[in-house]
């Protein structure tokens, strides 16, 4: 896949310009035409040259972006310091005020970074970054009086990889504004000991008899892996003909597919939710609309609320992270002939019966349904999902994957995790599950402080505080990680997501979140 061609006349490119005094406007120009040309980019797509205020009567810069017909955008260096970027500078930070005058000036009004800093004759800077253009308009939930649009162009954030073709080297994912749609819970805890409530592995995984099976296939490592079995074993599993199951190393790489290889004008992602569709999405070079589900609603979806025109929806059923199940007959509202579907059921076994999955559906157009072993089994260190889809669509999928893109051991470890004793052992965790958040959400409703997301069906549920991420910093130092709320899309620094863990944890939890609770100092100068 290569990077989409804006249409003509269409500019959507903010050139970022940091220069010495004195610099002429052919060493600027030169040096800005030569970036564009590198990247694979038009002169006629910029939209502005961008600068610090204190550069803007620079004539080297108003000459360059006279050439260009466009006009000079500055911005206040306290400003432009505010904005994360790859490649921060000591010196220009002593010069002006701000780490990296190209990259943060392309960047303050822009949303991706296409080129990082580059220098000239060591007297100029460039860099490049692309807006989004607003794909889809803003639309109110249906009967609903609101002045917040719930479909938005998303945050102002850049992925260095997200403007270029998915063969070239990888590069670093930064986010210059909003949600940091690549923190996951696995950060809160790695390399600490910590009580996990962060991430949504179920404990005590996997299991004795499936480590043994998974051990037994170290012996064929030396073969290629051949997914026949366990592909098989999916179909039968949710009664489905072969060629509607796709193995993949873990849901990710099924979202990855999907954004590289399916076609999509208008993807829209249903937010809050986990982050890495849209991750995948804007990876992919798309510019991806949102909407927001509210928490005065519970976040619970309206069809109406996705506009006509998305093409490509996302949601995740039941929802990470705010624990919401919808219905499936809601769910089918949103299909329609000519719009692809994806519904991650990457929690739908934890809930009792499986109610409301879409997993065994053919009836439904352009549904994808994405499934997880990771979750119930603990198994994300071994990299195992798989997709349900029409066999066209899996064909496409297919096609964009690497050759043996699933381990034999992870496939040993799919094709027992269908079998009969694992679907029982399954179906008691969901039942232990709901017991055990049940008790975690009475306790929780003993303080006043925390209001809980109602009728949570997943192995987690969303809470609300004030002042969250001090809590979550002393519940750190108390012995327990609790995942952030606000880089998910739609929520804020005051919300915290809680794992569902046995009562005896639970307990425990509770009490280190009255001694957090309780020590937090009074707010002064109200």
């Amino acid at each position: 896949m290569t990077t989409p061609t804006p249409e003509p006349g269409v500019r959507n490119l903010v050139v970022g310009v940091g220069a010495r005094r004195g610099v002429p406007a052919d060493e600027v120009y030169g040096l800005i035409e030569a970036v564009l040309r590198a990247a694979g980019l038009r002169t006629a797509d910029v939209v502005e040259v961008a600068t610090v205020d204190a550069r803007a009567d620079e004539p080297g810069i108003v000459g360059a972006a006279a050439r260009l017909g466009v006009a000079v955008r500055s911005h206040p260096a306290a400003a432009l310091a505010g904005v994360r970027v790859p490649n921060p500078s000591d010196a220009a930070a002593g010069s002006v005020g701000t780490p990296s005058v190209a990259e943060a000036a392309a960047l303050i009004e822009a949303d991706e970074l296409v080129v990082e800093k580059s220098a000239g004759a060591g007297r100029a800077t460039c860099a490049v970054a692309r807006r989004f253009p607003a794909v889809l308009p803003s639309f109110p939930v249906s009967g609903e009086k609101t002045s917040t649009p719930l479909v938005t162009e998303g945050p102002r954030p850049f992925t260095m990889a997200a403007m270029n073709p998915p063969t070239r080297p990888p590069t670093r994912d930064i986010e210059s504004a909003g949600p940091d749609l690549r923190h996951h819970g696995d950060a809160e805890v790695r390399g600490e000991n910590l009580t996990d409530l962060a991430v949504n592995v179920r404990t005590h995984t996997p299991p004795e008899w499936l480590r043994q099976r998974i051990a037994a296939s170290l012996v064929s490592l030396a073969a290629y892996p051949d997914g026949t079995a366990a592909r098989e074993a999916v179909a039968e599993r949710h009664g489905l003909p072969v060629e509607r199951v796709l193995l993949t190393a873990g849901a990710a790489e099924a979202f990855v597919l999907i954004a590289r290889a399916l076609p999509a004008r208008c993807p829209v992602v249903v937010h809050p939710q986990f982050t890495e569709p849209e991750a995948a999405l804007r990876a992919a070079g798309h510019g991806v609309g949102r909407v927001l589900l509210r928490a005065e609603d519970g976040f619970r979806l309206d069809p109406a609320a996705v506009p006509e025109e998305a093409d490509l929806v996302v949601v995740g059923n039941p929802t990470n992270p705010t624990s919401v199940l919808h219905p499936a007959a809601l769910l089918e509202r949103l299909a329609r002939p000519g719009r692809t579907l994806v519904v991650d059921e990457a929690f739908m076994d934890v809930v009792p019966g499986e109610r409301e999955a879409l997993c065994g559906r053919t009836d439904i157009p352009g549904l994808v349904v994405l499934r997880s072993l990771t979750k119930t089994w603990g198994l994300a260190g071994l990299r195992i999902g798989y997709v349900l889809a029409e066999p066209e669509t899996v064909a496409l999928l297919a096609e964009a994957q690497p050759l043996w893109p699933v381990s034999s051991p992870a496939l040993a470890a799919a094709q027992a995790c269908m079998e009969p004793r694992a679907l029982v052992e399954a179906a008691e965790a969901a039942d232990r599950i709901t017991v055990d958040r049940a008790h975690l959400l009475a306790g929780l409703a003993e303080f006043s402080e925390v209001r809980v997301v109602e009728e949570a069906r997943g192995p987690f549920v969303l809470v609300r505080l004030e002042r969250a991420a001090e809590i979550r910093e002393r519940l750190r130092l108390l012995g327990f990680a609790a995942r952030r709320g606000d880089t998910f899309p739609g929520l804020g620094p005051q919300w915290l997501r809680l794992a569902v863990r046995d009562r005896a944890t639970t307990n425990r939890f509770l009490q280190a979140l009255d001694q957090a609770v309780q020590a937090l100092p009074a707010r002064t100068g109200r």
